[in-house]
């Protein structure tokens, strides 16, 4: 094996994240991944390798490499070949199929597609079949990883070679490298409704930089630290989990796709101190467990996708040795951009938002129609910067400009307040909170006093058009055996919250709409507007 030398690679490289552990200690675990566990210098050199490949395929700087994997060695080790080379890393989501595929890979304008062929019985032959050829016309080279090997019939273009991740990494690996602090190294999808989603792109300084603050901030360089990887790399939230603990030089046990089960013989086995999820995915976790099994587990993040579960999950993960904390973050500034503190009382450090884990991160909370700065205490939208802001949307200046401040604050779009003591509390999205009385409301308000009810397991609130100003709208889904008295919970909530506040409708559903991307489960709120009007219209004259 090549001898890594950490001067090579300057710290504002991504790959100085695995390149200086593979220095300092080469045979420190970086990865226990399908069974196997790949060591700091290793997964170094595997990058270097992929990286002299890529070169070989042409793929130079700024050039897009589309990352159509799941999590797994290849994922990182092309990640850091990109960074070596100064390539761009494209990521699409193994859902995904032929339209956003299509899409992604033809706006991004990619050189090189890699693809896992035999995961999980995914048809990758037939998704690309039903793809434009016209947006696959740049490809040159198509990357399978794994065991699965495409058909010959497959349909690409004709001068675009296929190989395997062997044959990329068949060279002496590259040991230069040509990227600058500033140049773009990673592009996140957001997720679009109304229109095509945004191409985030993050830089190789922030997110060394942001890696090396959230490790610092979540003690992954403990000597024990190990952290389980059970979100996707092709999100913010996964990834940033990531890169932070390769920052701190630290194990990953990396799953290519969550099993409760599976998370926690993963836990017991390596003794895993660090996980990081969606509350459903640490609530069933919990579920699972046996007595003992997350004994090493002290520390736990999640960001609140579900409802009704926030304060009861943090309780019962206290019980058995684990703080639970609330997190901020976004496409546009990575995920783990804040965090609350660990020695925090349960119901102040279970709430999304926090303390921003950079010192040199600023908050702001401005009025959305106006744009008047509010005091703290004060609800209104977050404006967040720091080191971890993106570097723009790609091929996007106007939307760039309308996002960003010209002073770099990103315009997150959130409703949120800052407390004054340098934290703030995230509320809901902008386009979910309400608009009653002349008031500004979140929704999240009037959901947990309706989960105060027994009957209600969880609860969603949405605001519908009246003539005379927005009306709140609730959906619950119910406990067990429960059934819901309407008239009661109303006039509970007229004898409790303000007028404007109360519902004047409460619906029951057996489910809540939900959409699944590579950052969580969230739930649709425009779909339950849609429904709240049906039903509402089916019941006037």
């Amino acid at each position: 094996m090549a001898a890594v030398t950490a001067s090579m690679v300057p710290d504002h490289s991504l790959c100085a994240l695995i390149a200086g552990p593979a220095a300092r200690s080469p045979e420190s675990t970086a990865l226990w991944v399908d069974g196997s566990s790949w060591s700091y210098a290793a997964l170094d050199e595997r990058s270097r390798r992929f990286a002299a490949g890529l070169v070989g395929l042409g793929v130079g700087p700024g050039e897009r490499v589309a990352f159509w994997l799941p999590n797994g060695l290849a994922y990182l080790a092309l990640l850091f070949a990109c960074a070596r080379i100064g390539a761009i890393a494209v990521a699409v989501n193994t859902r995904f199929r032929a339209e956003e595929v299509g899409d992604i890979i033809g706006r991004s304008g990619a050189r090189v597609l890699a693809l896992a062929p035999g995961f999980r019985g995914i048809d990758f032959p037939s998704i690309l079949a039903r793809v434009d050829p016209a947006r696959l016309e740049k490809l040159d080279a198509v990357v399978q990883c794994g065991s699965g090997v495409l058909p010959a019939s497959a349909p690409l273009p004709s001068r675009a070679r296929r190989l395997s991740e062997d044959e990329l990494a068949a060279g002496p690996p590259l040991d230069s490298v040509t990227a600058s602090g500033a140049a773009g190294v990673a592009i996140f999808t957001t997720s679009g409704t109304t229109r095509a989603p945004k191409f985030v792109l993050h830089g190789q300084a922030g997110i060394a930089r942001h890696a090396r603050d959230v490790a610092r901030r979540f003690e992954l360089d403990a000597p024990d630290a190990a952290s389980l990887q059970a979100l996707p790399l092709c999100g913010v939230f996964g990834f940033s989990q990531a890169m932070a603990t390769f920052a701190a030089g630290r194990p990953l046990a990396l799953m290519s796709a969550f099993d409760a089960e599976e998370a926690v013989r993963l836990v017991a086995r390596h003794r895993l101190t660090h996980a990081i999820g969606t509350d459903d995915m640490l609530e069933r976790m919990a579920d699972s467990a046996a007595s003992g099994q997350l004994a090493s587990l002290r520390f736990a993040a999640y960001a609140s996708f579900a409802r009704g579960t926030r304060d009861d999950l943090a309780r019962r993960l206290e019980g058995g040795g684990t703080r639970l904390v609330g997190l901020y973050g976004m496409s546009e500034l990575l995920a783990l951009y804040a965090a609350q503190r660990p020695g925090d009382p349960v119901e102040v450090r279970a709430r999304p938002g926090g303390f921003p884990v950079s010192a040199d991160a600023a908050i702001r909370i401005s009025d959305p129609e106006t744009g008047q700065i509010k005091a703290p205490g004060e609800p209104g939208m977050l404006e967040l910067k720091g080191p971890s802001a993106m570097l723009g949307y790609f091929g996007d200046e106007e939307a760039t400009r309308a996002a960003v401040s010209a002073d770099g604050y990103v315009r997150t779009g959130d409703l949120g307040l800052a407390l004054g003591d340098g934290s703030f509390i995230f509320l809901a999205r902008m386009g979910d909170a309400l608009r009653l009385g002349g008031f500004l409301v979140s929704p999240r308000e009037i959901e947990d006093f309706l989960e105060e009810e027994p009957s209600i397991a969880a609860a969603q609130v949405v605001g519908i058009p009246d003539p005379g100003g927005a009306k709140p709208v609730a959906f619950v889904r119910l406990t067990p055996g429960s059934r819901l008295d309407e008239a009661a919970v109303i006039d509970r909530c007229r004898d409790r919250l303000a007028r404007h506040k109360v519902p004047v409708r409460v619906f029951a559903l057996d489910v809540f709409p939900v959409t699944v991307g590579p950052n969580g489960t969230k739930i649709q709120r425009n779909k339950l507007r849609d429904t709240a009007i049906e039903l509402l219209d089916r019941g006037r004259p």
